[in-house]
C-alpha cells in the first residue's frame, strides 16, 4: 500500500467539487479553518473537531537526555508540544479501511 499525502490544494479542491464555491473560495476556506485551529493551540486552547479528534498543547519539563551520536548526557530544555488524541469514530473509520 502505497502512503498518499493529503495537502492543502488537495482538501480545497474537494470543498470545491462538493460545495461548489470557486476553487479561490475553497483555498481561502480551507487556509482560514488552518489558521484558526494554529491561532487556538497557540493561545493553549484545546481543539475538539467532534468525530475526528482533539489537538492540545502539553507543556514537557525540563529534563536529562543523551545524545544518540556520542552518548554523553544532554539537557533537553522545557518546552510546549502539541497532541493529537483520534476519536473512538476516526480508530473505528481506520481500522475499517485497514481490514475492510
Amino acid at each position: 500500500m502505497k502512503a498518499e499525502t493529503l495537502t492543502r490544494a488537495d482538501l480545497a479542491e474537494a470543498v470545491h467539487e462538493e460545495v461548489g464555491l470557486t476553487r479561490q473560495d475553497c483555498a481561502g476556506l480551507v487556509e482560514r479553518t488552518l489558521d484558526l485551529v494554529a491561532e487556538a493551540l497557540e493561545l493553549g486552547e484545546v481543539v475538539k473537531l467532534s468525530g475526528f479528534g482533539v489537538f492540545q498543547v502539553r507543556s514537557k519539563r525540563a529534563r536529562m537526555g543523551r545524545n544518540p551520536k556520542t552518548g554523553e548526557p544532554a539537557a533537553i530544555d522545557p518546552r510546549r508540544v502539541i497532541s493529537f488524541r483520534a476519536s473512538h469514530v476516526m480508530k473505528a473509520r481506520v481500522d475499517r479501511a485497514e481490514h475492510g
